[in-house]
């Protein structure tokens, strides 16, 4: 009996990680990518003879399907880990303030450095505390995320040098847009689950490599070819039509695209999931590269650190001298030119950087993508994998995997979808392979 094909439409993440689940379970996969680059909205491309990542992506440790993700593609050793979370935090005019986990089970494992956390007053440290306790006994609260922290006693001096270094980058929308039970997800997730949830990573390598890595485990890999349309017959696909016209037999399909790429493929056979994906909105992501001509790192052994009242809300340091900045929720800046996107990030970082106030970067490259992540606004519905068609199922991190829109919701919704294809072909008594060849016979 010959294995089962499915194609997977799509090599971001999602696409990815449901490709090599299916492969350990058996299933021969395709992957369909309709661009030349692997790993979606976390790869790489060369600007100016620099390869650089297309925005700085983070790992916590609390996400563990991603690390896991990473240990099967065979690159766990590209990915840097800290020991404990630690955290630095800017602002212009003090000191550099520290948040660290202690030794101390969690919640209390954050407990020793906050209370000597020099940013926020001791009465706002009370009400940060109160929030914690609330988001314990609250995991689904109503409205929207900015909302909450009013009504569980947030100052303005809260949100700046606490919540919002935090939240708005972890969900990539203004928290007045993002529904608060997403928010208290988040900090449930990462602050209240385990003293190590928070642990901060990143690759060593462009991201790019660990898609790579993670293509190689598929049958075949098909670049520069997107897919146009499926072939139906009885209520399921039998295959698919490639950008080139081309007709490929399969018994299954992963859909692995964001939700304005859905309409196009299920028009006319699944009204139900375009509207559902027609509801979404996103938001945009801005990284400014700056590199500057310094031989030793500006950072420390850190290699990053959270900016408070700055458009820039993490730099990262990816070699001495070349600073990534990350400005998310950047529905304002997307637009600017990159001259004066430079000069905003270049203002912020010398105002808490003062090495770099006589400086000028040498070198300035500029990353945007547009509709980076979906806004998860009160009363959104995300989709589960299942469509109309019995063997077409859905994947990224749009669907419903309980995550905001991340690395991790991306891996776990590509297993998700693994998983049902896998119990659907199993229902099935025959491949649709095994059928053509049955009719040729």
């Amino acid at each position: 009996m010959s294995a089962p094909r499915v194609a997977v439409v799509g090599a971001g993440l999602a696409g990815l990680a449901a490709g090599m689940s299916l492969r350990r379970n058996g299933v021969k996969v395709e992957l369909f990518e309709r661009t030349r680059l692997l790993g979606g909205k976390a790869t790489s491309f060369s600007v100016d003879g620099v390869e650089v990542d297309n925005g700085q992506h983070v790992v916590l440790g609390c996400c563990t399907e991603f690390l896991s993700f990473v240990d099967e593609a065979g690159m766990r050793s590209r990915l840097r880990m800290q020991d404990r979370f630690e955290v630095t935090m800017l602002q212009a005019g003090r000191r550099p303030a520290r948040l660290s986990a202690a030794s101390l089970p969690a919640p209390l494992h954050l407990a020793p450095s906050f209370m000597r956390y020099p940013l926020l007053s001791l009465r706002d440290k009370v009400a940060v505390a109160r929030a914690l306790r609330r988001a314990a006994r609250e995991p689904q609260p109503p409205g929207n995320m900015a909302a909450w922290l009013s009504r569980t006693g947030q100052s303005l001096a809260c949100r700046r040098a606490f919540w919002d270094p935090f939240l708005v980058p972890a969900l990539n929308a203004p928290l007045e847009q993002v529904a608060a039970r997403d928010g208290v997800f988040v900090i449930r997730t990462a602050f209240l689950s385990g003293r190590d949830s928070a642990r901060i990573g990143w690759t060593t390598v462009p991201l790019a490599r660990v898609a790579e890595s993670a293509a190689a485990r598929c049958d075949a890999v098909h670049l520069r070819s997107g897919v146009s349309a499926l072939v139906l017959e009885d209520g399921a696909a039998v295959g698919v039509t490639t950008d080139g016209e081309e007709h490929r037999g399969f018994d299954a399909v992963v859909l692995a695209l964001p939700p304005h790429r859905l309409a196009p493929l299920l028009a006319g056979c699944d009204a139900a999931t375009v509207a559902t994906a027609a509801a979404f909105t996103t938001q945009p992501i801005v990284d400014v590269h700056l590199w500057y001509d310094v031989p030793q790192a500006l950072l420390g052994s850190a290699g990053f650190a959270a900016l408070i009242d700055s458009p820039v809300q993490w730099v990262f340091e990816k070699a001495p001298g070349y600073l990534c900045c990350s400005l998310s929720a950047a529905a304002d800046t997307v637009q600017l030119a990159e001259s004066e996107l430079a000069r905003r990030c270049h203002a912020s970082l010398a105002a808490v950087m003062p090495r770099l106030r006589a400086m000028t970067p040498h070198r300035v490259a500029v990353t945007r993508d547009a509709d980076a992540t979906f806004v998860p606004s009160p009363g959104l519905r995300r989709p589960g994998p299942r469509t109309a068609l019995r063997n077409v199922v859905l994947a990224g991190t749009w669907t419903d995997t309980g995550w905001p829109a991340t690395m991790e919701s991306a891996v776990r919704s590509g297993r998700i979808a693994a998983a049902t294809v896998i119990e659907t072909l199993r229902r099935q008594p025959a491949s649709a392979a095994e059928t053509e060849l049955a009719h040729a016979v």
